[in-house]
């Protein structure tokens, strides 16, 4: 009904000469079998009564479709050859008119421009007017989809361009901003308001991005584009194709991985900083950590240190007295570089180079594990169906399925202290994971997600480390193009620096219960004193006050509706990704 409706309505609507001549034609046809059908119910009577046979009005009506439409029910039949002459000739009829003529005229004049109505309404070539510093997209991946997110819950524009009508059609009934034109044309970059953009990005293939930045150029010099690339040559090609920068996702996530399963010198990963401030991940896999409460640890009376939270299985934890910390548990941690230099010396391993580290996948991700892993003298092993991408490693290369125990068992595992999986296939992952799970419940277990909603299968598969290839290139995009204050630190946890908003001025953190109210916990205050890290909960907040907050998505997305502050973009902030 709801079909039939809209259909009607398109009709309706309809002000083109060829619509209103659809119509007629189908108003036409759906009379003239009704003149047939009434003919045909006329003669039955007659005939029938010439048989002796008495039946309704209605039952002539009755038998005229069934018989038009084939369906022959037989419960009125004629006795006489005249009569079954008749029901063979109305049959005939009936597959002319119902079986041939009636399903096209019905998909020439009814669907068919419903369908183009429809793309058409659906379709939309030009951006409003009134948008401007808006994002560009010309690709639709994970990275893309991801980085979308970001933009609206920042509030901010953007627009993706489909070259395919079919495409654009679908994404926007998925909801997306999507745009019909031709990449290679200037007309379509002049809908998409280039002239008025802030940035764009280019997430496709290393050709496609080096054609596309240096059309883009050519249109607009200033505009910031930024691109992803697949190969370090690549990252040259394009920059001199006109990207204002380019970045190697592969390699990056490569080298998050290695350093989230090794850490080479240090067994702190830095990954942000504010000033003198750094923020630090620590997998904490020493006797003189594992099964003590942070109380019992007194990480700031050691070293120093501010333990900001806990990670387990994917799921952060606000840091507190009675927090437990568990082998393989990544804690986060707060303090300058001097007091992470001691957390360092106090609780690395002295043969932490020497633990067996299992390298699952050896493409562009794998290879970058194993390369800086390399660069680290790690010791590791690499698995992997190709001798082609093997044969860079030499003999720590293990040819097979990682499927198979015989294959792990050969690289290791029942020794090894971490295994990494970089397949780009997410069902693969899962499988990985619960397959080493099994087989080594002790095992620290690090994986890459190529989509975002695979994260939490991963930790519930039994991954300790689930990196978002996604996520990780679509921060990176969001950090280039407008919140270079926004940090993510991990899957689904950013750092973010803010003024002080008035409803907070002259109150105390205590008073105030941010993360009770909000689920945001303030790690620094920098005021004209200096930076307070960790901040003293009795101090009042003065104007002018800058708050350092670490949050997951939606509870910065409460404190600014419950506050609505100002970021405060600074040059000192930065991610190591």
């Amino acid at each position: 009904m709801k079909f039939l409706t809209s259909s009607a309505l398109s009709f309706l609507r309809g002000e083109s000469e060829s619509r209103r001549r659809n119509l007629r034609l189908l108003l036409r046809f759906i009379v003239i079998l009704v003149i047939v059908v009434a003919i045909f119910s006329v003669l039955f009577h007659v005939i029938m009564a010439w048989e002796g046979q008495q039946h309704s009005w209605l039952t002539g009506v009755y038998w005229s479709l069934t018989v038009m439409s084939t369906l022959g029910f037989g419960d009125i039949t004629f006795h006489s050859d005249l009569g079954r002459i008749f029901s063979i000739i109305v049959l005939l009829t009936g597959v002319v008119f119902l079986l041939v003529l009636l399903p096209f005229t019905l998909i020439e004049f009814f669907y068919a421009p419903w369908v183009e109505s429809r793309a058409k309404r659906a379709i939309r070539e030009r951006v409003s007017p009134d948008v401007e510093g808006h994002v560009i997209l010309l690709n639709y991946d994970p990275v893309s989809a991801a980085l979308i997110e970001k933009l609206e819950r920042h509030g901010n524009d953007y627009a993706l361009l489909a070259s395919e009508q079919e495409e654009c059609i679908r994404l926007t009934d998925l909801g997306v901003n999507a745009y019909w034109g031709d990449p290679r044309q200037p007309d379509t970059y002049e809908r998409l308001r280039l002239q008025h953009a802030g940035m764009v990005a280019l997430t496709g293939n290393d050709f496609e991005n080096s054609r596309l930045a240096f059309t883009i150029r050519s249109f607009r010099e200033d505009i910031p584009i930024i691109a992803s690339a697949e190969s370090k040559s690549s990252r040259d090609v394009i920059r001199l194709s006109g990207a204002n920068k380019t970045f190697q996702l592969p390699s990056l996530v490569g080298e998050a991985l290695a350093r989230r399963s090794h850490g080479g010198k240090s067994i702190t990963h830095k990954v942000a900083q504010f000033e003198d401030l750094f923020i630090a991940e620590a997998v904490a896999n020493t006797p003189e950590l594992e099964g003590k409460t942070l109380a019992e640890a007194n990480l700031r009376a050691s070293a120093g240190v501010n333990v900001i939270g806990l990670w387990e299985r994917g799921e952060f934890l606000i840091a507190r007295p009675q927090s437990t910390i568990n082998r393989n548990t990544v804690l986060l941690l707060a303090g300058s570089e001097t007091q992470l230099e001691t957390f360092d010396r106090l609780y690395r391993k002295s043969d932490e180079t020497q633990s067996l580290i299992i390298v699952i996948g050896a493409g562009r991700v794998g290879a970058a594990v194993c390369r800086t892993l390399e660069s680290e003298n790690a010791n590791y092993r690499v698995v992997d169906r190709s001798p082609h991408l093997l044969k860079p490693f030499g003999d720590k290369g293990v040819r097979g399925d990682a499927s198979s125990f015989e294959v792990l068992q050969e690289a290791g595992i029942i020794d090894a202290r971490t295994v990494v999986i970089t397949s780009h296939d997410d069902d693969l992952e899962v499988y990985l994971t619960i397959f080493c799970r099994k087989l080594r419940p002790d095992i620290q277990i690090i994986c890459r997600a190529t989509q975002p909603e695979t994260i939490s299968e991963l930790h519930r598969a039994g991954a300790d480390i689930v990196l978002s290839y996604a996520s990780m290139g679509a921060n990176i995009l969001s950090n280039y193009f407008k919140h270079s204050d926004v940090l993510m630190v991990a899957e689904g946890l950013n750092i973010f620096k803010v003024q002080a908003p008035p409803d907070l001025q002259g109150k105390t953190l205590l008073e105030e219960n941010l993360v009770l109210n909000t689920g945001c916990n303030v790690i620094a205050m920098i005021a004209d004193q200096g930076m307070q890290a960790p901040p003293n909960p009795h101090t009042p907040i003065t104007e002018g006050t800058e708050l350092i907050l670490i949050s997951d998505a939606d509870s910065e997305a409460r404190f600014f509706s419950r506050y609505n502050p100002k970021k405060k973009s600074s040059p000192t902030n930065r991610a190591e990704t």
